[in-house]
């Protein structure tokens, strides 16, 4: 099976760059893990395992990629090392075909309705803020007109933040004063919307989870308060996660679909951390396509997800 990428040289070496970490610790393992064998045997298995379990994949995803490598091994009777690396990523872009949006090949095609309501959820730290402005960037830069709302009203500091982000950007902001009601913020944002002939309105929401019963009441709110305006609203629900925070990235996703109906996940941070497979997992476990990454600190540095280039960053021996 050919492993065919789409996207752009520019946007691919920034992908590279940005895998290097978990790429240099995935390849260190792996070349430990097959040294002196020249079959994929039971104990270059098991060394796989360990391999995939360290770099963030999680235990219940190595599991199946093992189990599919096994079968292989048992249906072709012979495979040597050699051939292990192509085997391993031809399993895992299986894996991640089921859960992957292959509608959305970049920014300027990634809207289903106009105008498209994203509602952005997450712990505070995970790169929401950062996250909001480079979508808001790249939809711009696709001749999309962006419309920003600043519906965390639970801290101040969320909310000025996002203002000189979208100073930066040069997208308009919707904010009202902190302590004010989210869903208000929301109902304004989406009415705005409306009148000013908006593409994509990108909605941000407080991220806390120190009592799941708030957060599910306030973002039922919020939702019920803009079906009023646009009734399919929110058309998306993105979960940010810190791709660098490893196994606490699979709680926060654990806790936050438990409270939203989540359809989708940016995971960002890739590019500080060696903890890359993560992103095979919770792709994995929670049956929720990834739909962007981060790979740096850059407005372009978001990237729309493909599983044929990102499986073939960080799994290629170039």
């Amino acid at each position: 099976m050919a492993l065919l990428g789409f996207l752009g040289k520019d946007k691919k070496e920034s992908l590279n760059k940005g895998l290097e970490k978990t790429k240099e610790s995935v390849f260190h393992k792996l070349s430990r893990a097959v040294a002196g064998k020249s079959t994929v045997d039971d104990e270059v298995l098991d060394n796989l395992e360990e391999v995939l379990v360290s770099s963030d994949v999680g235990v219940a995803t190595t599991l199946s990629i093992i189990n599919r490598i096994q079968t292989r091994v048992a249906k072709d009777k012979y495979l040597n090392t050699a051939e292990l690396n192509t085997i391993l990523k031809e399993e895992i872009v299986l894996l991640l075909e089921k859960n992957e949006d292959d509608s959305v090949s970049d920014f300027s095609s990634s809207l289903k309705s106009v105008p498209y309501v994203i509602l952005v959820v997450g712990v505070n730290g995970a790169g929401k803020t950062t996250t909001i402005a480079k979508l808001a960037y790249q939809f711009k830069a696709a001749g999309k007109k962006v419309l920003i709302g600043a519906a965390d009203t639970f801290r101040a500091a969320a909310i000025d933040q996002l203002q000189i982000w979208a100073e930066r950007v040069g997208v308009p902001l919707i904010k009202q004063q902190m302590g004010s009601d989210p869903a208000s913020v929301a109902y304004d944002t989406l009415r705005s919307a409306v009148s000013s002939d908006i593409d994509v309105v990108i909605i941000d929401t407080a991220g806390r989870l120190h009592n799941k019963i708030n957060l599910m009441t306030e973002l039922s709110k919020i939702k019920r308060v803009m079906e009023k305006v646009i009734p399919e609203a929110p058309h998306e629900v993105l979960l940010v996660l810190d791709g660098s925070t490893g196994q606490n990235a699979f709680e926060q996703a654990r806790q936050f679909t438990a409270s939203t109906n989540v359809s989708a996940l940016a995971i960002t941070k890739l590019d500080g951390t060696a903890k890359g497979g993560v992103v095979i997992g919770i792709s994995d476990q929670f049956k929720i396509p990834v739909k962007y990454i981060g790979v740096g600190e850059k407005l372009e540095d978001l990237l729309v997800f493909n599983r044929y280039d990102f499986v073939d960053s960080l799994f290629s021996d170039k």
